[in-house]
C-alpha cells in the first residue's frame, strides 16, 4: 500500500500540496503518478484535502494535526485502516508529483525481499549518484553507505569529506521514499526523537542512532521534492516539455 502524508500547512510554501501542477492539485498529481502500482491512500489533517481526494476518486483518512512528521501520520493511517503487521507500506511524499514509478517499485521490491528473507531491516529507502556541485546543497540530503548498501549516516553536509581528493569521489543523494512493513513502521514511531535527528532535522537518523538498519536501493531519478515556489518553477521546466 502506498500512503501519501499530506499536511496542508507549509512554512516555506503556503498550501503547497494544493499548488497547481498541470491542472491538478499537487497531492492529486502525486497520487495519480503512483496509482497504477498499488492501492493509494492520502493521510491528511485537512477536511479540504479529504474532500479533494474523494473528488478525484482517491481514498483519504483524517489524521491528527499534532504529528511532527509524515511518518507519524502514515503510522496513524495504517492503524485506522487496520492493516496487518506484514503489510508493505511505502511513504511517498505529497510534494513529489514527478516521482518515477521505477523508484517506488524498487522500494516495494526491497521491502518484500527483506520480509521474505527475514532480514533485520527497519526501513528501506532510495538513493542516486549526484555530482559534487549538487552535494554542496544542504537541502539535498546525502547518505553514506556500508558495503552491504545499508545507510551509515545521512547528512545535509557534504559527506564523505574527500581529504586527499580520493579518486572515487562519488556522492549519494537521498530520495525521501520510505518503505516499511506495518510492524517496522510502528516500531520506528515508538522510538524517541534522537540527538542526531534534532541536529540535522532528519528523522531517519533516529533509526540509525538506535541501532536499526536502513537498507538503501540505488535508483535513477530526476525527481525532487518541491519545498518552495522556486522549486515548482524549476520542476515544471524540467518535466513539462
Amino acid at each position: 500500500m502506498i500512503i501519501i502524508p499530506a499536511r496542508l500547512n507549509s512554512s516555506r510554501f503556503e498550501n503547497k500540496i494544493l499548488a497547481d501542477i498541470l491542472g491538478l492539485p499537487m497531492v492529486i498529481r502525486t497520487a495519480k503518478q503512483v496509482e497504477s502500482l498499488d492501492d493509494v491512500i492520502i493521510a491528511t489533517d485537512s477536511k479540504k484535502v479529504v474532500e479533494l481526494a474523494k473528488e478525484y476518486g482517491f481514498k483519504a483518512v483524517m489524521t491528527s494535526s499534532e504529528h511532527q512528521s509524515g511518518t507519524d501520520r502514515i503510522n496513524e493511517a495504517s492503524t485506522l485502516l487496520n492493516l496487518k503487521e506484514d503489510e508493505v507500506i511505502v511513504n511517498v511524499q505529497a510534494d513529489e508529483p514527478f516521482i518515477e514509478q521505477e523508484v517506488i517499485k524498487a522500494a516495494i521490491n526491497r521491502v518484500k525481499e527483506a520480509k521474505e528473507n527475514k532480514e533485520n531491516i527497519m526501513i528501506v529507502s532510495c538513493y542516486k549518484k549526484i555530482s559534487s556541485d549538487l552535494a554542496d546543497d544542504p537541502n539535498l540530503v546525502k547518505v553514506v553507505l556500508d558495503k552491504f548498501s545499508n545507510a551509515i549516516y545521512f547528512s545535509r553536509a557534504k559527506v564523505p569529506y574527500h581529504r586527499d581528493h580520493y579518486e572515487d569521489s562519488s556522492y549519494y543523494g537521498h530520495l525521501g521514499i520510505y518503505g516499511f512493513t506495518k510492524k517496522t513502521l510502528n516500531e520506528f514511531c515508538k522510538l524517541k526523537s534522537s540527538k542526531l535527528e534534532k541536529i540535522e532535522k532528519l528523522e531517519q537518523l533516529r533509526a540509525i542512532e538506535n541501532g536499526h538498519k536502513i537498507a538503501m536501493v540505488e535508483v535513477e531519478s530526476k525527481s525532487f521534492g518541491i519545498d518552495t515556489e522556486e522549486d515548482l518553477k524549476n520542476a515544471l521546466k524540467i518535466f513539462v516539455k
